[in-house]
């Protein structure tokens, strides 16, 4: 039956997103769609593909996902269909599919595909879709482009490290308004050993990781490392960002503690 997801800026108050799955429904009735989500802030394919790389993992083999973001065309930003870890991936090569793999792409294709309208600032429903519905049918990508020799590589913000300490940023603040960091467990843990540490981010000073959200009372900080592998800052049952004064980028440092 073909599964394709949707992530996009789009929103919900505008025509955008019913337009596509429409165009999908029209040319593939019987699709499955998933919406992952229309909210990412607009343009910003550093958001989409932090999403998109914790979401996509999720999904059956040969699910298609369209990447609705920043999605201009230009001779060095083509659309372009990859296919990576047994799933594709079809938007505009902005740096977005480099931040969302961890190693290189089976195949990966610039599209060539003429679409309908004669506008070209919807190509999510123009040319996208076209594409889509024709994997999730079950059609080779081959038929799909041109095969292209390497993606666009967007550099992302990788933590700096010593014997004694990480230097990392926040990276993502979700829907809760909990503190992503850049910092995986397996690097913390390589670090820190079975010394003693301190996470410092502004002025909050954290000496222990705990293994959830409710390991500590209502309103207190807490880090741990949840389903996503990395460094979380949140309070409990509160919103981390809005009442630490913490925004995306902002340094987190952790230092061990030498005796």
């Amino acid at each position: 039956m073909g599964l394709i997801t949707l992530i996009s800026d789009w929103g919900r108050n505008d025509y955008y997103t019913a337009a596509v799955k429409g165009m999908i429904y029209k040319h593939h009735p019987e699709a499955n769609i998933v919406d992952i989500t229309h909210d990412i802030n607009p343009f910003d394919v550093d958001q989409a593909a932090y999403v998109i790389r914790n979401a996509y993992k999720s999904f059956p083999d040969n699910t298609v996902h369209i990447i609705g973001v920043n999605t201009e065309e230009s001779l060095n930003h083509p659309h372009s269909v990859v296919y990576y870890n047994k799933q594709y991936f079809i938007g505009t090569d902005n740096g977005v599919f480099s931040l969302i793999f961890e190693g290189e792409p089976e195949e990966q294709l610039v599209l060539d595909i003429i679409q309908d309208s004669e506008s070209f600032t919807f190509s999510g429903r123009d040319r996208f879709v076209k594409a889509a519905v024709h994997l999730a049918k079950g059609g080779k990508i081959e038929d799909l482009g041109t095969e292209k020799v390497k993606l666009i590589r967007k550099i992302s913000f990788e933590p700096v490290k010593d014997e004694s300490s990480i230097r990392g940023l926040i990276s993502h603040i979700d829907t809760y308004e909990n503190l992503i960091t850049n910092i995986p467990e397996k690097l913390f843990r390589e670090t820190v050993k079975n010394r003693k540490y301190e996470i410092s981010l502004r002025s909050v000073k954290i000496q222990t990781i705990q293994n959830s959200y409710g390991d500590v009372r209502p309103g207190e900080v807490v880090a741990l490392f949840a389903s996503h592998g990395m460094l979380e800052i949140a309070i409990n049952k509160g919103n981390a960002a809005s009442l630490l004064g913490v925004s995306k980028k902002d340094p987190v440092v952790v230092d061990v503690i030498l005796s």
